[in-house]
């Protein structure tokens, strides 16, 4: 529960599936849990004893099973939100989500949509091992016929849902684990959002600093801390990795001139390289340094405390990261 005034994260999500159930009939929930138990990290607490059996449905433990049948509704004229725990347990369902969600519209020649909505979990830093901590959102982004949203605001976490049904394809929403008790103020009007633009959380002029997700919060700490130090670093919020806004990432780059990734991913074929190639490509002659970035350590994530922190991005990495970029180092 919220402080008084406040909303969570969770609780922003909890409104989002609400407003959606309540304004279309062809919604519905499906997942693991996600009828009595209430979800795995308690998004859909409450919506069976509102909306039933027939919206809020549990399914067995099979991913592969329940997505394929999420892909079966939305053919059908649905709009199924379908909720997978994790995404280390969304790859079980790989097959359809890769093989069918996907290519149906480019196989059918257009004919057929598949406006599907897949909600999981990412990111580490709960101390709940390797299987439940990884973040393969950037896999999902390398895939075209998605699109793969990552909301790091309430608003977002408001907003996303309903703009995400109302696409005609598939749209995957990765929500970073550490969020779900993430707690502020939220306009009582709040509601659907664009997921095509990122966005600007804190303009500066030293040095862009580009990042998503569960990350977002720990590079607004390293921007302030590089303030202190009389470092100006522009903070940019990706929203969306697939597709990539360009647009924004090369305008702040012509901007400050230099350009720091943050991913809580793995380094080697990550976003963050996805990013840094575009910026080669498009923004080379632009750029007074070669772009930087600051990923998680090449190992799966370990269990113990104090080997998770130093496996992830952390702020003191991405301020010494800035500095370096910049010639401080």
């Amino acid at each position: 529960m919220s402080a008084p005034g406040a909303t969570t994260y969770r609780e922003a999500l909890r409104a989002a599936h609400r407003e959606a159930l309540q304004r279309d009939p062809r919604v519905f929930v499906m997942g693991e849990d996600v009828g009595r138990y209430g979800g795995a990290y308690a998004v859909t607490r409450g919506l069976l004893a509102e909306f039933g059996p027939e919206r809020i449905r549990d399914t067995p433990l099979s991913e592969s099973v329940f997505v394929g049948a999420g892909i079966g509704a939305a053919i059908g004229g649905m709009r199924p939100i379908v909720e997978v725990m994790t995404c280390n347990f969304a790859l079980l369902a790989l097959d359809q989500i890769v093989n069918n969600a996907a290519t149906l519209r480019h196989m059918s020649g257009g004919q057929l949509g598949v406006p599907l909505v897949i909600r999981m979990a990412t990111g580490a830093g709960r101390q709940v091992a390797a299987q439940h901590s990884h973040s393969f959102e950037g896999w999902f982004a390398h895939i075209p016929g998605i699109k793969v949203l990552v909301p790091a605001t309430l608003e977002d976490a408001r907003g996303m849902l309903w703009t995400a049904l109302q696409d005609p394809d598939p749209v995957l929403i990765c929500e970073h684990a550490t969020l779900y008790n993430a707690s502020g103020e939220l306009a009582p009007n709040a509601g659907a959002v664009e997921i095509d633009r990122a966005a600007i959380r804190r303009a500066g002029q030293d040095l862009s600093v580009i990042t998503y997700g569960g990350s977002l919060a720990k590079v607004l700490a390293a921007a302030a801390e590089l303030d202190r130090e009389g470092i100006s670093a522009e903070v940019l919020d990706l929203r969306t990795l697939r597709p990539l806004d360009d647009r924004t990432i090369l305008e702040s780059v012509r901007r400050t001139r230099r350009a720091l990734i943050v991913d809580e991913g793995w380094r080697s074929g990550s976003i963050s390289a996805e990013i840094s190639a575009r910026l080669m490509e498009s923004g080379f002659f632009d750029l007074d340094a070669p772009v930087a970035r600051v990923c998680s350590l090449e190992v799966p994530v370990p269990y113990p405390h104090h080997l998770e922190e130093a496996c992830l991005p952390q702020v003191e990495g991405i301020v010494r990261a800035a500095k370096e970029s910049l010639g401080h180092g």
